[in-house]
């Protein structure tokens, strides 16, 4: 092999000389095809004479507009640049105010909610409307929630695989009873307090069956996905507490989900067939995935003696799996998210796999996309509907009623089942947390026209307490007590 020669400055001249001579080309090509546009290269029109036989040329203001002001006033405005602009403004804002709320002992969570109502018409809107519309335009709204919508997909896959399926078989008694408790009672008053708000509240067309069946499944929900990220950002999801809290919810909002389609049905006059026909679909699938496709992943996945060879592919595989599940689930009529979540649950913990997947993942959703969830629901909120005392009295008893409901039938159902007095408030504190969840159910009620526009924003405001309560709550019941296991 030929010993290379050592470069020197000289090798520039050749260099530099091909630059200046072919643009120099470029140069004079492009002078020579600007003078065949302005001799009229294009052809006259067949119209006849009175057609446009060019382009009109730009007018000398257009000609005075800079380069800068072109791309901020054109490509800016393209849907690839308000989704970028989107991304950026709602991650910086999240984490900022998840940061504050962190500061004064509140969970990140909540800041990323609070992010979102700041963001939207219930602040900025109100301050801003010209931002607001720069920045979040009716046409980029439905691409924002499909994003979001992904990202809590991805968590609720982590949160899955994070449960504690062995724990939960032992304390399935207090999981089951408290969750189904934790249904009827608000259920019952949700719709008892119908009696006192339906002239008042409701929608001049709406019945008074469905407007009352509505009200109880508002006040039954718990946050699935806003419960989970307030235990894992307080290290509490394998925890025995946070484990039941995670059953607790898991049971209690697919059923809530699967009342809410028997609502839909009679608000439309639909008949309770399609919504009979949504929950034996839901056990049906719940069955499968727990009873057959958990053993054959366990028997696939146990041949891959280092995960860690084959990352890209097992990615790849495991996020097909969990996209089908949502996928299912969201046909079904339970929402995307439970497929995601159940997904996480049937993963084998073999080999490594769950801790692979979680670094890999939980990350990115928890952080990129999962605010996207949070921000894009606030921005469809407004608070600043209640102008009288009368309506601020409404929603008083309203979130009265719906802490009564939930933390109180659900704490006693759990001191019934043989838990200590603070674990059983703890617990009826987490089943409390209604979140953003409640607010998308709310938003069907609204777009049903079962909801009107005072109502919707009495229960926002309940959604939005009850979530806050969560924090405090649970820090005053645990003062002075390290995390003791749950005895059952």
């Amino acid at each position: 092999m030929s010993e290379s020669r050592p470069f020197t400055y000289k090798h520039y001249f050749p260099y530099l000389a091909l630059l200046l001579v072919f643009g120099a080309g470029i140069w004079l090509i492009l002078v020579a095809g600007s003078r065949l546009y302005s001799q009229g290269s294009v052809r006259p029109s067949s119209a006849g004479p009175t057609a446009s036989a060019s382009p009109t040329p730009p007018a000398e203001s257009e000609k005075e507009i800079s380069y800068v002001g072109k791309i901020f006033r054109g490509n800016l405005r393209n849907s690839l640049s308000i989704l970028l602009l989107q991304l950026v403004v709602i991650i910086v804002s999240a984490r900022l105010i998840g940061k504050l709320f962190q500061k004064i002992g509140q969970p990140p969570v909540l800041g990323e909610i609070v992010a979102g109502i700041v963001l939207g018409p219930s602040l900025l809107g109100l301050i801003s409307p010209d931002a607001m519309a720069f920045l979040f335009p009716p046409s980029s709204m439905e691409t924002l929630k499909l994003l979001s919508q992904i990202g809590v997909a991805l968590f609720m896959f982590v949160v899955g695989m994070e449960l504690n399926v062995g724990e939960l078989r032992q304390k399935a008694r207090t999981a089951v009873m408290v969750s189904n408790v934790s249904i009827v009672v608000p259920f019952f008053l949700g719709v008892a307090v119908a009696l006192w708000f339906y002239r008042s509240l409701a929608p001049e067309k709406t019945s008074f069956t469905a407007f009352a069946l509505f009200m109880g499944i508002a006040m039954s929900i718990t946050a699935f996905p806003v419960l989970a990220r307030i235990l894992s950002d307080r290290g509490m999801s394998q925890t025995a507490l946070g484990s039941i809290a995670l059953t607790c919810a898991a049971v209690d909002d697919v059923t809530a989900w699967c009342v809410l389609a028997l609502v839909i049905a009679v608000a439309q006059s639909g008949g309770v067939a399609a919504s009979l026909l949504t929950i034996t679909l839901a056990l049906t699938f719940i069955c499968v995935m727990l009873f057959m496709i958990k053993p054959q992943l366990a028997r696939l996945l146990a041949e891959r003696s280092n995960p860690a060879r084959h990352s890209r592919g097992l990615v790849a595989g495991v996020l097909a799996f969990v996209f089908a599940c949502a996928l299912l689930t969201e046909a079904i009529g339970i929402h995307a998210l439970f497929g995601a979540f159940l997904a996480g649950v049937v993963l084998p913990s073999t080999n490594g796999i769950r801790v692979m997947l979680k670094e890999k993942l939980e990350t990115f959703s928890a952080v990129a996309l999962l605010p996207l969830f949070f921000a894009f629901t606030g921005l469809r909120m407004q608070i600043g509907l209640l102008n009288d005392w009368q309506s601020w009295l409404m929603c008083a008893a309203i979130v009265a009623i719906a802490i009564a409901g939930k933390l109180g039938a659900s704490m006693l159902m759990a001191r019934w089942t043989g838990m200590a007095w603070r674990d059983s408030f703890a617990l009826g504190v987490l089943m409390n947390t209604r979140g953003l969840v409640e607010l998308i159910v709310l938003n069907i009620g609204y777009d049903l026209g079962i909801l009107s526009a005072r109502t919707f924003a009495m229960l926002v405001l309940m959604a939005l307490i009850t979530t806050f309560m969560t924090g405090p709550l649970l820090a005053l019941v645990r003062i002075g007590r390290r995390d003791q296991p749950v005895r059952v």
